[in-house]
């Protein structure tokens, strides 16, 4: 089973890089199921269900969020009936939708869950081990790979969530931090792992942004919100996976970058 990950989607120009590279990359990897992040996917905060409907129209199969799961608000009018959108499994609050979705591809079961990390993170969630140690416990005898989006700040983090899994799950692969990390590997029990997937988006911007946006909201303390370059240059960054389809531990993982055309 292939698999096709794609890090944060950030804004339109990361909606026009997944358009634009879905059919060639699952043609080329010959791929059989495609998963997205799209936390970031409206104007660079949340998910409104225009853009969600967009991205399953490129070619996307499960849209994953992250701790920007409600920065629009408008997600309440959908999410519930929103089959292929999974939220952050460990929300304390009350919240519509589901933490973690399976499809049947194939023949073979694919689950994939969100999970939200706590080092450096401003929401409030329950712990993210407990979390998706009881959703394995609950789904023991269902024989399904299992992709996990661990979305989360801090590397250190992110390294020992992917080692306590190990064995447990198919795949876990970071998100948050829209910077593509150069350690995609298998760990010794069969699961994949990378640090952070990266994103797709603005090629010469800041984690997506407009640049100068960016550096007069950090370095000078300007109170403007980080702006979009709808003109820039479009950015992908992805992994694939390959599973073995009958002890659902992964044979293969490794990163995806594209700039432009290339």
């Amino acid at each position: 089973m292939k698999i096709l990950f794609f890090g944060d989607i950030v804004g339109q120009v990361g909606r026009n890089a997944i358009k634009h590279n879905v059919e060639k990359l699952v043609k080329k990897y010959q791929v059989d199921f495609v998963i997205a992040n799209g936390e970031n996917a409206t104007h660079g905060k949340g998910l409104i269900e225009r853009h969600y409907n967009e991205l399953l129209d490129a070619g996307v199969d499960c849209i994953t969020l992250g701790n920007h799961y409600l920065s629009k608000d408008r997600i309440n009018d959908y999410i519930n009936d929103a089959t292929n959108l999974v939220r952050p499994l460990n929300l304390l609050n009350s919240f519509g939708g589901v933490g973690s979705q399976t499809f049947l591809v194939n023949g073979i079961t694919i689950r994939v869950t969100n999970v939200l990390g706590t080092a450096f993170m401003k929401e409030e969630v329950s712990a993210p081990y407990t979390a998706l140690k009881e959703l394995i416990d609950e789904t023991k005898d269902e024989d399904s790979i299992h992709i996990v989006d661990f979305h989360a700040e801090a590397t250190g983090e992110k390294a020992c969530f992917g080692y306590a899994f190990d064995g447990l799950v198919s795949a876990v692969l970071g998100t948050h931090t829209h910077v593509q990390t150069n350690d995609a590997k298998i760990l010794p029990n069969g699961t994949a792992f990378i640090t952070d997937a990266g994103m797709c988006g603005a090629a010469n911007g800041v984690l997506g942004f407009e640049k100068n946006s960016v550096i007069n909201k950090t370095l000078f303390g300007s109170t403007n919100r980080f702006d979009l370059d709808t003109n820039d240059t479009e950015m992908i960054n992805a992994v694939i996976l390959e599973v073995d389809e009958i002890s659902k531990k992964c044979l293969e993982i490794f990163p995806i970058k594209i700039i432009g055309d290339k």
